[in-house]
């Protein structure tokens, strides 16, 4: 068994964010010296921890500094009700945007790719990056 503690899947949503209890998750790994050395080249301002940033409009700092004062999710929760305005259609927009990842063009040749290093070629069940990253960290 590996003793790599992985970030909650990206589908998982706080306050109709998806990615953001993983963004959390990643802080925290990170804070305490856990976050896996090939999650750090996109940790924060890659992929889709950047795209969260600039959907809700909030500043890697910040955030990381909520995360680092909070016990909680409850707390971090509260704190994104109360200074992030994001209207829905925004939050939906970047759901489907970050649920399309993998699914056309360069990315879809990047999933191909990262399948078959990960021994997951044969399975047609993994879509996008999301489904990919659920498989690769064995959540299915």
């Amino acid at each position: 068994m590996s003793d790599t503690i992985y970030p909650r899947s990206p589908y998982e949503a706080m306050d109709s964010w998806v990615h953001l209890p993983r963004l959390v998750d990643k802080i925290r790994l990170h804070e305490a010296g856990q976050l896996p050395a090939d999650y750090q080249p996109n940790y924060l301002h890659k992929g889709f921890d950047l795209a969260w940033f600039k959907a809700s409009g909030v500043e890697p700092g910040t955030l990381v500094s909520v995360v680092k004062n909070s016990i909680t999710d409850g707390q971090i929760s509260d704190w994104v009700k109360a200074n992030v305005s994001t209207p829905d259609e925004a939050k939906t927009a970047l759901r489907d945007k970050l649920l399309s990842y993998g699914t056309e063009g360069r990315l879809l040749e990047l999933l191909i790719q990262r399948k078959a290093e990960s021994g997951l070629k044969d399975r047609d069940d993994i879509r996008c990056m999301f489904d990919y990253i659920d498989a690769d960290e064995g959540r299915n």
